[in-house]
């Protein structure tokens, strides 16, 4: 072989030797990227962000400089998505992803939300003409966390607050959303005139809106569909809910015979625990 024939078979293997390499090199980003999703009510709040660490630096006014715009996180900009419309500390905010900026002070921050979800920061592609909104919200002392994160806490079917939590700083959004008016929609639209749908609409409007009269009307039109010990028992449920006891152990007393003889009786044991109940209240 000629020595430059060598010489390229040399440079060949070191390439391939570096490139190998490179590929198999796989080390933690400085910033990993993070994303927490909850369901709250039946909106879905997701927060797409970069989570920088302490590292043993003082973070606030220096690391995040007070009385400047700030992304939120690290590289891109920090997003929030509302799968449906919510309130958002106070102001209503439409479904959609939005990006995520405060403006850190030694007192109240500026939370911002701008309808530009996709941007770099807060460089030029930010506009403030973009804003959906701007609200004060105080932060509060937090627990040592080393990692900046976003957790969704304190959360129901109607509310729950959005906290950024990093070094020893926690700032809480509120956040309410419209859960009743939802599922209430929800059930207008999926009624479709079987037994089984209106029963379950009338067990969830007596149970959770305590709309009694409406579960009525649901219940009653289930039963005239078909009878089962299943929309019995709700229809007992219901005259319970509305003090009628006596009507309710009657019905109850029929849910319980005709789910013995069927198949699949997943309420046997909280029938005859409510049953006994009932009998003690009227």
């Amino acid at each position: 072989m000629s020595n430059l024939a060598r010489v390229s078979s040399s440079i060949l293997f070191l390439c391939c030797t570096a490139g190998l390499a490179h590929a198999d090199l796989d080390l933690p980003r400085p910033s990993p990227f993070a994303k927490v999703v909850q369901t709250v009510g039946l909106t879905d709040i997701t927060v797409d962000y970069s989570s920088p660490g302490v590292k043993g630096r003082k973070i606030w006014g220096v690391v995040v400089p007070y009385d400047q715009m700030w992304r939120a996180g690290a590289n891109q900009a920090t997003k929030i998505t509302f799968s449906r419309d919510v309130t958002f500390a106070g102001k209503p905010v439409p479904a959609g992803t939005y990006a995520f900026f405060v403006i850190p002070t030694k007192g109240a921050w500026t939370v911002i939300l701008n309808k530009r979800a996709d941007q770099a920061g807060t460089g030029r592609d930010y506009k403030q003409a973009d804003d959906l909104l701007r609200v004060q919200i105080a932060p509060k002392a937090a627990p040592a966390r080393e990692r900046l994160a976003y957790l969704v806490t304190d959360f129901t079917d109607d509310k729950a607050s959005l906290d950024l939590e990093w070094e020893k700083l926690r700032l809480s959004i509120p956040i309410t959303v419209a859960t009743a008016a939802q599922a209430s929609a929800s059930v207008a639209a999926t009624i479709d005139g079987t037994w089984r749908t209106y029963a379950n609409a009338a067990r969830y409007l007596a149970e959770t809106k305590k709309d009694y009269d409406t579960a009525t009307k649901y219940i009653d039109q289930s039963l005239a569909l078909k009878e089962d010990w299943f929309n019995v028992w709700v229809k007992a449920e219901v005259l319970a809910a509305k003090g009628n006891f006596k009507d309710a152990r009657a019905q109850g007393d029929r849910a319980y015979e005709m789910g013995k003889k069927s198949e699949g009786f997943f309420l046997e044991p909280e029938i005859k625990k409510t049953l006994a109940e009932w009998k003690k209240k009227g």
